[in-house]
């Protein structure tokens, strides 16, 4: 179903704004010339403060509201603390819903997560497959939380006529990501330890896992150029998939950043550290369908996003 496009003047809250997907989208909402664009930090806002949101909501009235905010990260910080990825996800998502259905908010866009899905499903990963199985253990905490929102999305387009959709990212990448090794995604991390080795002149980068799982990873600009198009292009009730369709094994993910940063490198698999998934490709012609596909290239996006990395980390 086509929309009415979007007025450049509407006020569109973006949460989590400074986080990787929010500033893609600050970028792109510019970038296509929206003037009322609101953030506020989380110094500011807290987000699983009920009534602070709800205030700050009736105070600002956003017409849309970008819903990207969210506590994340790989593997080892999710394993270490579901419980607070759980609690953190559960209640931001339940604050800036329940106050976009108080005030009125004319559309709102959840963005999810393909861990949504079941550890074992057939591949491409189709919307239809969510909980129709058993989730990955090393993230269900976080898992969990986005499948509540995505729910409550439904719920309250069901009992309130609320205009909220849902869409479901694969694996993202590209600047402003976090670097940190403790809390980061795979991208990240491969690009900060082969950058790291080679400052220090070690030959030898470490990769967690056997390799062997395969990984769809999508550029954030690519993300929110999407968030754009279904804002405009999309009002169902359903969840919908947003990916490339193409997926890559870690192995040679690894061999791709090695070749961009340090091609001396050796690479070498601590098997004791866990996979995760096996498999983890998205089915996107839902979306394909409606006009959108995504634009960057694997080897291209990581080659600027390390571009990106290696400017903020050199030395003033």
């Amino acid at each position: 179903m086509e929309i009415a496009s979007l007025s450049r003047s509407a006020r569109i809250w973006v949460t989590g704004h400074r986080g990787l997907v929010g500033s893609a989208v600050v970028r792109r909402l510019q970038a296509d010339g929206f003037s009322n664009i609101l953030t506020v930090t989380r110094a500011e806002l807290d987000l699983r403060d009920q009534a602070a949101v709800s205030k700050w909501v009736r105070t600002n009235l956003p017409q849309y509201v970008v819903h990207v905010a969210g506590k994340v990260g790989g593997i080892l910080a999710n394993s270490r603390a579901p419980a607070d990825f759980l609690y953190d996800n559960l209640l931001l998502h339940a604050t800036v819903l329940r106050a976009a259905y108080e005030h009125r908010v004319e559309k709102l866009l959840y963005l999810g997560s393909s861990c949504i899905y079941p550890r074992e499903c057939p591949q491409p990963i189709r919307e239809e497959s969510l909980l129709a199985g058993p989730l990955e253990k090393s993230n269900y905490g976080y898992a969990i939380a986005k499948i509540a929102g995505l729910l409550s999305c439904q719920a309250y387009r069901e009992q309130y006529g609320c205009n909220f959709i849902s869409a479901m990212p694969t694996n993202l990448y590209g600047p402003h990501d976090n670097f940190d090794l403790e809390t980061s995604h795979v991208v990240p991390a491969l690009i900060r330890k082969f950058h790291e080795a080679k400052q220090r002149g070690e030959q030898t980068v470490t990769i967690w896992g056997t390799g062997t799982p395969y990984r769809e990873f999508l550029h954030v600009d690519d993300l929110a150029d999407a968030c754009l198009f279904l804002l405009e292009h999309y009002d169902a009730a359903e969840p919908i998939n947003v990916g490339t369709g193409e997926d890559v094994m870690i192995r040679e993910l690894a061999e791709i950043v090695r070749e961009i940063v340090f091609p001396d490198a050796e690479l070498r698999f601590d098997t004791s550290k866990p996979d995760g998934t096996p498999r983890k490709r998205l089915d996107v012609s839902r979306l394909q369908a409606l006009g959108w596909k995504h634009r960057r290239g694997l080897r291209d996006g990581l080659r600027q996003t390390y571009e990106w990395y290696r400017a903020q980390s050199s030395p003033c």
